[in-house]
């Protein structure tokens, strides 16, 4: 188990570190894509990942010229998520790491996840009740590489954020969590990277 006793708190991302629904969110992504005609990159997609659906759908008409409505590209998208009516399943070594560390330290969650989705996904894996705070895209002004989503978790822990530690599965997330003066420990394909590991100076 990683010894995280320096720290007072852990934040958590969701998607693709808690919960293994990446795949299908990229499924979901490349329909809506097809849908309207957007270039699907499954690599720069996955890179995305932690980034409001939005602000996903903003960012594609910047990088293909289009100028779809991102409030309806996002609703398609969260309908084809819906339809594929999959079971969620939890990532076991960060799980592990949150029920190992439940009691001792803070836990929150900061997602870039609608919050009507990130609460309903956290209840059917029984996560929900295991954190002390969850902040979603729903609660914020600016989604991931921004720090505000981690920084929210912190204060509503009441943890001075270089006291926090962030688990993430993408480059964004990581940034989101350096700029919050956080460390960061990187999830790739559900395994815990232990040279992932980001150690602000001391």
């Amino acid at each position: 188990m990683l010894d995280l006793s320096k720290y007072q708190g852990i934040v958590f991302d969701m998607d693709g570190t808690l919960i293994d629904s990446m795949g299908a969110h990229m499924r979901a992504w490349q329909q809506a894509c097809e849908a309207f005609g957007i270039p699907f990159d499954h690599d720069y997609m996955h890179g995305l990942g932690g980034v409001p659906t939005k602000k996903t759908a903003e960012i594609l008409n910047d990088k293909y010229q289009l100028n779809h409505s991102p409030e309806e590209v996002a609703s398609r998208k969260r309908d084809f998520w819906i339809a594929m009516g999959e079971s969620p399943a939890i990532i076991e070594e960060t799980v592990n790491v949150l029920k190992h560390y439940r009691g001792k330290l803070k836990i929150g969650i900061g997602t870039g996840a609608e919050r009507p989705h990130a609460e309903k996904m956290l209840q059917d894996t029984g996560l929900l009740d295991m954190v002390e705070t969850l902040v979603t895209a729903t609660d914020v002004t600016h989604g991931k590489p921004h720090p505000e989503t981690f920084l929210t978790v912190a204060r509503n822990m009441g943890i001075e954020p270089q006291y926090c530690v962030v688990f993430e599965d993408t480059q964004i997330g990581a940034e989101a969590a350096s700029r919050a003066g956080m460390d960061c420990i990187l999830v790739q394909d559900g395994r815990i990277n232990a040279q992932g590991f980001s150690r602000l100076p001391v």
